[in-house]
């Protein structure tokens, strides 16, 4: 897939996460791999909503942009850390919806576990609700070489990672296409909402 393709896809799935209220204003970053070498991302405070072919820059895998007068976001390094962890991953989505934040503020752990939901099947290499996700939690920080540096222990110890939550941020969740991407934001988000129901039952 070409550059201009590869740049519509981000767009696409902007006006579909920002339309989902998983999105606003001007917060999450998406990106897909452009080559071995190379990631096309959305550019800093940009309206995801209101994308256009001019609002993605192509970056190095040590996420210094390529195109002069155009800034990545703050948050490249955590985009292009997983294009080097896993050379099959075409596309990562970082989002920033309500019941995400939240969730991962309500839990004092540093993990979530989703277990028995049918919906975990949307999950790549799950193949039954008989089966657990777990879900790291990284505290937030504004130091994203620190942040990335704790998180690649989690994946080095964890090649089935789907994603993973920065405590008060958002998800970060990847595919090997930006189809599988969105599909795997839709079933997080699915889960989410659902432990936040149930939480908020079980707990009045």
């Amino acid at each position: 897939m070409n550059r201009q393709q590869l740049a519509q896809e981000i767009i696409e799935a902007g006006r579909f996460l920002y339309d989902r209220g998983w999105s606003p204003a001007t917060s999450s970053n998406y990106s897909a791999r452009l080559s071995a070498t190379e990631a096309l991302l959305t550019v800093s405070g940009k309206h995801k909503g209101q994308l256009g072919p001019d609002d993605v820059l192509a970056t190095d895998m040590d996420g210094n942009s390529l195109e002069p007068g155009k800034k990545p976001s703050a948050e490249t390094l955590l985009h292009t850390q997983l294009y080097r962890w896993k050379p099959e991953i075409g596309a990562v989505l970082h989002t920033h919806s309500v019941n995400a934040t939240v969730l991962s503020r309500l839990t004092l752990a540093d993990s979530l576990v989703f277990a028995d939901y049918e919906l975990q099947k949307a999950f790549s290499g799950i193949s039954t609700h008989e089966s657990q996700v777990l879900v790291p939690i990284f505290d937030n920080d504004q130091d994203i070489a620190r942040l990335a540096a704790k998180v690649q222990p989690w994946l080095d110890q964890h090649a089935d990672c789907v994603g993973y939550l920065i405590r008060g941020h958002g998800l970060y969740t990847w595919g090997p296409r930006m189809s599988d991407a969105l599909r795997q934001v839709e079933a997080f988000e699915f889960l989410f909402e659902c432990e936040l129901k149930t939480l908020s039952i079980t707990q009045r």
